[in-house]
Order: structure tokens, then C-alpha cells, then sequence
């Protein structure tokens, strides 16, 4: 491959890296409960699954696995999934702070 090419598979690399990141810390701010509220599977396989999906991205980022192989891209969909079905489905059920405990559905009482 070409130069340029190799440069621009290692910056897609580092976003996928930047997104598989950004699943794991938003998963380890979901309480548990609210992936069973949700229907989903439980927090600690999603845990297991992102530290593993980013450590196979970190290595695809600094070029120890080659980019082009199928670990980086599955990594990359493990993340994706969790983004856009399993994160949109918990987000109701994570605490927000700042309420207060006398709030009604459309604010406090």
C-alpha cells in the first residue's frame, strides 16, 4: 500500500479507538440495574466485551495488529452496537444529579 494509504487507515483506526473508548466509559457510568431494565444484557458481559474491544483497538491504533484484520473491525462493531442500541436504551435509567427527590415528571413538586 501506498504511503498515504497507510496514514489514513491508522487515523481511522484512532477514531475507531476514540468511540470504542468513549462505549466503555459510558458503560461504566450505567448502573447495572438499568440494563436489565432495559432488556439488555447485563453490565459486567458489556464491560468485558468494550476493555476487550479496546485493547484490541489500541493495538490497531499504534500499528501491533495490522489494520486491515478482522480484529479491529469486530472491535470496532462491538463499540457500535453499544452506541446505538444498547446506550439509547439505558440512558433513561442513569441517574442524573442535581434532582431533587420531590421531583414530579415534569419537575419538582
Amino acid at each position: 500500500m501506498s504511503q498515504g494509504l497507510n496514514y489514513f487507515f491508522w487515523f481511522l483506526a484512532i477514531i475507531a479507538f476514540g468511540f470504542e473508548l468513549w462505549a466503555l466509559f459510558d458503560a461504566l457510568r450505567t448502573p447495572a440495574g438499568a440494563y436489565a431494565a432495559a432488556d439488555k444484557q447485563n453490565k459486567n458481559l458489556w464491560l468485558i466485551l468494550l476493555v476487550v474491544a479496546c485493547v484490541v483497538g489500541l493495538g490497531g491504533a499504534v500499528n501491533m495488529l495490522h489494520l486491515l484484520s478482522i480484529l479491529p473491525i469486530a472491535a470496532f462493531l462491538v463499540a457500535a452496537i453499544y452506541l446505538a442500541d444498547v446506550r439509547p436504551a439505558v440512558r433513561q435509567y442513569r441517574k442524573r444529579g442535581g434532582g431533587s427527590s420531590s421531583s414530579g415528571p415534569y419537575g419538582p413538586w
